[in-house]
């Protein structure tokens, strides 16, 4: 295999792109979102039509406040659109020469990769699509999470080969959206794939595990648990080198951690990944020169009538402010969403607490619709003030605990944040029902703004 030898921006502190701000507190002085994008998947609806970017308004100043005002729909059927990543942000910061202008959109199930142009960003369009066997000949499929590198390329976290086995890999996509091949030298030491974050100024990347696509992607079982088909890992990656550096087994107390993120200064060694079926989050850092890992949140399941089992919280995404003073996470079983102050990282205090729906009963209602289903998808607004929240967990997901999603739909809800004390609350002037729409019911995902995400920007 041909992989990419030359200097994946390690050390290169002032290498940057136009779009970027250089700093994430000058990112939190940008201009408010006037648009959110979020993914409409039609997997498993019913509907033999393709998934779809939904570009939705959220400028409370316009006519079309809260509504889908485009649909670029992808000119396939069946990819299962997941997540997606900008090809410039706040890495390249400086560079005149980058925008962040295009959306790299991979479909989950098809292994199919689109790349969306947003130079009109009400209106954004298609420009080029990387066909799944483009990908495949490199040994890879389930493309999942995005990140821009300093130097102008994509890079894409894969969770299978080319059979859809473990463990996966890391693609590479060139400035034209060409596949390059593979980031890592090898991946010995590596069981499974899943999300990652790279933090340059200490030579390190981190990721975290799911499972091998054969597994996951059919149902939930807890067998498959039971017979070690789903990850407890964290691994830490040598950036420069491109191979694994050192691994943590997190046990029982750390099953399936999904989403990992370090703090937004490039400066700090400290992150967290959550741990969904534990429903625990873990902080590491590096004291003394060395990477500890600690368990710093342990959130408990709680008999349910008509479950076999405790329902745990299942922690699915997680996500930190751009001035890293507040950790956010959701539940997608339990139905919450929660804030917590991680001034000092290592002791994150409970501070602000919402529930948007979920199996233990009170859901709320926004505009007279009750909330389906459990909140998923976070997505905070530059300023921290505003957190979009999403439902649709992944389509034979979705079928298995929230049948209701498939039959009805999704929705978007907003949040508004208490950023000096501390507080969540469900604004009610603001809800996008995603089961009326032109087509049918659709299931929303992940979301980005064109101006620049919390949860994609990294700053080198």
């Amino acid at each position: 295999m041909r992989h990419h030898d030359h200097d994946m921006a390690g050390g290169q502190l002032g290498h940057a792109c136009g779009p970027g701000y250089a700093t994430p507190r000058d990112a939190m002085k940008g201009p408010r979102e006037r648009v959110i994008y979020t993914v409409a998947v039609r997997v498993a609806t019913g509907a033999e039509r393709p998934d779809y970017l939904a570009t939705v308004d959220v400028d409370p100043a316009s006519p079309t406040y809260s509504q889908v005002i485009h649909r670029l729909e992808m000119p396939y059927v069946g990819d299962e659109l997941h997540h997606a990543g900008w090809n410039a942000c706040s890495s390249c910061h400086g560079d005149a020469g980058k925008e962040r202008r295009f959306l790299v959109l991979p479909g989950f199930r098809s292994s199919r990769i689109y790349v969306v142009d947003t130079r009109d960003e009400r209106a954004p369009r298609l420009h080029k699509v990387i066909q799944p066997e483009e990908v495949l000949r490199w040994g890879l499929s389930a493309p999942h999470s995005v990140h821009c590198l300093a130097d102008g390329h994509v890079m894409v976290s894969m969770l299978g080969d080319a059979e859809g086995r473990a463990p996966g890999g890391f693609l590479l996509l060139d400035q034209d959206f060409e596949v390059e091949g593979r980031w890592e030298r090898d991946t010995s030491g590596m069981s499974f794939n899943y999300d990652f974050w790279y933090q340059p100024r200490h030579g390190v990347m981190v990721s975290s595990e799911l499972a091998a696509p054969v597994t996951y992607a059919g149902g939930f079982s807890l067998e498959d648990v039971a017979a070690g088909l789903y990850g407890q890992r964290v691994t830490f990656w040598d950036w420069q080198e491109r191979r694994v550096q050192q691994t943590f087994d997190l046990g029982e107390a750390g099953l399936v951690p999904l989403e990992v993120r370090f703090l937004h200064d490039p400066d700090s060694t400290h992150g967290y990944v959550g741990a969904a079926l534990s429903s625990t989050v873990w902080h590491w850092h590096k004291p003394n020169g060395h990477w500890e890992v600690e368990k710093v949140v342990a959130m408990d399941p709680v008999e349910v009538e008509g479950w076999p089992f405790p329902v745990p919280p299942l922690t699915v995404d997680l996500l930190l402010s751009l001035d890293d003073r507040y950790l956010y996470l959701s539940n997608w079983l339990h139905g919450d969403v929660r804030q917590y102050d991680v001034t000092d990282p290592a002791r994150p205090r409970l501070v602000g607490q919402a529930r948007l729906g979920g199996v233990l009963g009170d859901v709320p209602e926004v505009h007279g619709t009750r909330l389906r289903g459990g909140p998923q998808m976070l997505q905070l607004s530059l300023d921290g003030r505003r957190l979009y929240v999403t439902n649709s967990l992944l389509s034979s997901w979705d079928e298995q605990f929230y049948p209701e999603i498939g039959r009805q739909g999704s929705h978007m809800v907003r949040l508004d944040v208490d950023v000096e004390r501390g507080g969540l609350s469900l604004a009610e002037d603001f809800f996008v029902d995603f089961g009326a729409e032109p087509g049918g019911p659709a299931r929303a995902h992940e979301m980005r703004y064109p101006g620049g995400d919390v949860t994609s920007d990294i700053w080198v």
